[in-house]
């Protein structure tokens, strides 16, 4: 019997291709084509060799093309073909945490730009963190096709213990439900921050996740937290967005897709987005009212920067703190239309400097010339200030 893994050909760069062929006899026959056969040949073969030994694998043929991927793809693909080829093989081959990896995330925490990337293409994976992006989306579901899910979820595994993002928050992007569910014992115990949750309609979709998470968490006795980020993509979501954003203390945050809710209410998705703005506005009060972050859609045409700066700019007057980016050239468009304006900032160091002198003054009251300053302002001003040290 022959089973097969991961990507051919001279574009799938920083990846690999696995042919596995059973055998009763003959030990271990191992066959490398590498374009880093100079410089890593022999670690390639070390590993392959020891991950046979830790699954107890007597006697195989491997046929091996490597296009200089990288430790956590190689042991990724092996053991997605091995599970292939030996269903009953339960055992998961761990890649080391690597230190620049564990840092932890705040429910707080700015989210102006999340970097959507397909779960199954890791060259992506590699350099995503340099370009700076709040978060980045290992993606579970739509991006990755039906036959790549098994392969996508070992390779986000892999990634979440072993890619340097560089202080990007660490999201995943899990199956809509009840699949979805099965992609977590993928995720909770390998150094996630947010697990993002899509076509959210109810507020029993993200207790069915907080479950799930909290009994994978207590077996592998994980305490830090991970956070939530269900996605509305229906007019059933849009309905219940309160619902949703309120039923988990470990929602960070709700997002919108339009282009499901725009097939759902039977709509063509337009830039200028007339048909969303209800769903949209509906959205960010449900959002405000539970006291979490209200997040965007991504803007899909990639090259007119100009209209993706106008949209940015018209979701941060709807009150939105963030928007999804499909592609690294968004994300400093984003960041610099979220920032704020020279005459918001000034607006806010005087409201500031009002509040730091009514404090100090024993005042419980806040004023800024003739006219009083509600918490709420007061409590905008200083995310204001908190932002520019972000930049």
């Amino acid at each position: 019997m022959k089973v097969t893994a991961g990507r051919q050909g001279k574009t799938n760069r920083s990846d690999c291709y696995f042919e596995l062929t059973s055998a009763r006899s003959g030990g271990i026959k191992l066959k490398v084509q590498s374009k880093v056969e100079s410089m890593y040949g022999e670690s390639v073969r070390n590993l392959i060799l020891e991950m046979c030994e830790f699954f107890e694998i007597k006697n195989l043929k491997i046929y091996l093309e490597d296009y200089g991927a990288l430790p956590f793809t190689l042991a990724a693909r092996f053991e997605l073909a091995v599970k292939r080829l030996y269903s009953e093989i339960q055992k998961e081959y761990l890649p080391p945490f690597n230190p620049n990896s564990k840092y932890k995330t705040s429910k707080e925490r700015f989210r102006r730009s999340r970097l959507y990337l397909p779960g199954n293409q890791p060259k992506l994976f590699i350099n995503a963190g340099l370009h700076k992006p709040d978060g980045i989306i290992l993606d579970l579901e739509d991006s990755v096709s039906p036959q790549e899910k098994d392969a996508a979820q070992l390779l986000v595994r892999n990634a979440l213990r072993a890619v340097d993002f560089y202080g990007a928050e660490r999201m995943v992007r899990i199956n809509q439900l009840p699949k979805g569910l099965e992609d977590l014992k993928y995720v909770v115990p390998h150094n996630v921050h947010v697990i993002l949750i899509p076509k959210c309609e109810t507020a029993d979709d993200v207790v069915a996740v907080r479950d799930e998470v909290n009994k994978i968490k207590k077996a592998n006795k994980i305490r830090s937290k991970i956070y939530f980020m269900p996605i509305i993509e229906s007019a059933k979501g849009v309905i219940n967005a309160y619902e949703i954003a309120s039923a988990a203390d470990e929602v960070c945050a709700v997002a919108i897709g339009l282009e499901d809710y725009t097939a759902d209410i039977g709509a063509q998705r337009t830039n200028e987005g007339k048909e969303s703005f209800y769903a949209r506005s509906a959205l960010v009060n449900a959002a405000k009212a539970a006291g979490v972050q209200a997040i965007d859609t991504v803007f899909s045409d990639v090259n007119d920067m100009e209209a993706l700066r106008q949209s940015v700019l018209e979701a941060k007057a709807l009150g939105f703190d963030g928007k999804g980016c499909i592609h690294p050239r968004q994300i400093k468009v984003v960041h610099e239309a979220f920032a704020p304006t020279e005459e918001e900032i000034e607006k806010a160091k005087k409201i500031v400097a009002a509040f730091e002198e009514a404090k100090a003054k024993g005042l419980g009251v806040v004023s800024l010339g003739s006219k009083m300053i509600d918490p709420p302002v007061v409590k905008r001003a200083l995310k204001t200030l908190e932002y520019l040290k972000q930049m």
